[in-house]
C-alpha cells in the first residue's frame, strides 16, 4: 500500500475546521438574535427590545403570562417577509450540505490514512468535499445578506396582534446569529478551498533504503555461517559414507 498521510496534513485540518463550521451553521439556525429590535411601548416588551429570528420572535414581559413571551414563525405565514422563509429553507439546505460535506470529507482523509483506493477516487473524494463545503458555506452565506441588507435599511415586518409587537421598531441593529452565521461561513469556505487545492503525488512511493555497514557485517556473518554448516554436512556425509568403517562394523 502507498504510503499518503503525509500528502494530506492540510486536508485533515480542513475537515476540523469544516466540522467547526458546520456546528456553527447549527448555532445560527437555533438562535432567535436575527434582528434586535428596540421600541418605545413597554407595556408589553419590558426592556424595550425584542429579538426577531426566522423561527420566531421574543421578548421579555411583565404583564404576560409567559416572562420569556415567544410565537413562532411559520413559512406560509403571510405577514412575513420574503427573506424569513427563504431564510428557514437555506439554513435547513445548509445543516444538510454540512453534514454531507463532513461525510465526505472524513471518508477521504481515512481513505488517505488507512485506505487502498486507487487515485482517481481519492482526487474525486477530496474533489466533492471540497465542493460540498463551498456550497454549503454560499448557502449560509446568502440567507445572512438578505436579512443584514434588510436590517441596514430598517425594514419592517407586520406582525399580528397575538405577537404583541408594534408593526415598525424605533430602531433595529444585526443580532449576534448573523455575525456567527457569517464566521461559519468564512470557515467552510476555507475548509473547502483546503480540499479543492489537493494533489496526489505523481510518484507515492517508499524510498528505497541504503545497506548499513552493520547489515554488511550481519550478511557477511550469515554467509560465513552457512558455508561452515554445510561444510559440516559434508564431513558428516562423508563420514556416514566411509567404507572401512562399515566393514569394521560388519566384523
Amino acid at each position: 500500500m502507498v504510503y499518503l498521510a503525509h500528502t494530506a496534513h492540510w486536508q485533515f485540518l480542513g475537515l476540523v475546521i469544516g466540522c467547526v463550521g458546520w456546528i456553527l451553521t447549527m448555532v445560527t439556525a437555533g438562535q432567535n438574535e436575527w434582528r434586535i429590535w428596540y421600541v418605545e411601548d413597554v407595556s408589553n416588551v419590558a426592556s424595550g427590545t425584542a429579538w426577531v429570528g426566522v423561527w420566531r420572535a421574543c421578548f421579555y414581559s411583565h404583564t404576560l403570562p409567559d416572562f420569556e413571551f415567544c410565537r413562532s414563525i411559520g413559512i406560509t405565514d403571510p405577514f412575513i417577509p420574503l427573506e424569513i422563509p427563504v431564510s428557514q429553507v437555506m439554513v435547513m439546505v445548509t445543516v444538510i450540505l454540512g453534514l454531507t460535506g463532513n461525510m465526505v470529507g472524513a471518508y477521504a482523509v481515512r481513505n488517505i490514512y488507512f485506505g487502498e483506493k486507487t487515485s482517481n477516487i481519492i482526487r474525486l473524494l477530496f474533489t466533492g468535499a471540497g465542493v460540498l463545503y463551498v456550497l454549503t458555506g454560499a448557502s449560509c452565506l446568502m440567507p445572512l445578506i438578505w436579512n443584514m441588507t434588510s436590517i441596514l435599511t430598517n425594514q419592517t415586518i407586520t406582525f399580528p396582534p397575538e405577537f404583541h409587537l408594534p408593526p415598525a421598531p424605533t430602531t433595529q441593529k444585526v443580532g449576534v446569529a448573523i455575525w456567527i452565521g457569517i464566521s461559519a461561513s468564512i470557515l467552510l469556505f476555507f475548509s473547502g478551498i483546503l480540499f479543492l487545492c489537493y494533489s496526489y503525488p505523481t510518484e507515492a512511493s517508499r524510498p528505497a533504503t541504503q545497506p548499513t555497514s552493520g547489515d554488511k557485517h550481519l550478511e557477511h556473518g550469515t554467509a560465513m555461517f552457512m558455508s561452515k554448516l554445510e561444510n559440516g554436512n559434508e564431513v558428516s556425509s562423508r563420514a556416514r559414507d566411509n567404507i572401512v568403517f562399515q566393514a569394521e562394523e560388519d566384523l
